[in-house]
């Protein structure tokens, strides 16, 4: 079954130098393109971290620091990937947890702005675990009756994930082929940001997910103790975290005047 578009969807893969979304580095990106008419392009880069990929990280994906020692650093690449996912929704395999998180603030790293305004995201594993709670090779043996040769090399993770979610909505006649939707059904909670420090409670109003103000309005906090967004700012939070605070914060200001 192939996919219904109203717009571009990029399916994609980061290959990282570990699991910390906000000092982790991207070593690999691939990017599928799938267009309305069902025409596809694809682009796999290395990129050089910048920082020492660790060796449990080289173990996982076969990424050396020499391998990416004379690629382009992410910076350097930042708009060519930016130029081609910026038109399309995004998917992957977790990648609403992690991979658009880490491209997010790679991207903001690069002084190259990014969100998802008027696009949706479609996290493949989300529909998996829902309905099989399985692995991504396990997925694609399940799904595609084939084994998945190459895992964790960026480019055969990113087109299995893309044969993964055309079998899955074969499979279920019940998930709508429609990104929007299959979006609204992978979403596991209502974040604002990416990392999930800021939420959307059950009036829709954003709320703070930790710390001493867990459950408190985003607003009142920076109207009762206006040091808290500075302290935000500056202590190590996600960069896609403190600039949907600083938007909310500026929103508050706008409505002042």
């Amino acid at each position: 079954m192939e996919l219904k578009l109203n717009r571009p969807i990029c399916f994609f893969d980061l290959e990282t130098t570990g699991i910390d979304v906000g000092k982790d580095r991207i070593v690999e990106i691939a990017i599928v393109k799938i267009y309305p008419n069902g025409n596809k392009e694809s682009k796999t880069w290395l990129v050089n971290p910048t920082i020492p990929i660790p060796a449990h990280a080289t173990a996982v994906h076969g990424i050396t620091n020499e391998k990416v020692a004379n690629e382009p650093t992410f910076k350097e690449l930042a708009s060519q990937i930016h130029n081609m996912i910026k038109d399309s929704d995004l998917a992957g395999f977790n990648s609403d947890r992690f991979d658009i998180p880490l491209l997010a603030e790679e991207l903001l790293r690069a002084e190259v702005d990014f969100d998802m305004k008027n696009r949706v995201s479609v996290d493949v594993q989300t529909i998996f675990h829902k309905m099989e709670e399985r692995t991504l090779s396990a997925a694609y043996k399940f799904y595609c009756g084939e084994s998945l040769n190459n895992a964790h090399s960026a480019e055969a993770d990113t087109m299995a994930t893309y044969e993964i979610l055309k079998a899955q909505l074969e499979r279920y006649p019940e998930l709508e082929n429609d990104m929007k939707t299959l979006s609204e059904f992978t979403t596991r909670k209502k974040s604002v940001d990416f990392a999930g420090f800021i939420a959307l409670n059950n009036e829709g109003k954003e709320i703070f997910t930790f710390g001493k103000h867990k459950g408190a309005l985003v607003d009142e906090v920076l109207e009762k103790e206006p040091g808290y967004f500075g302290w935000i700012q500056n202590a190590d939070f996600p960069l896609y975290t403190k600039k949907v605070l600083t938007a909310i914060k500026l929103r508050k200001l706008n409505t002042k005047l």
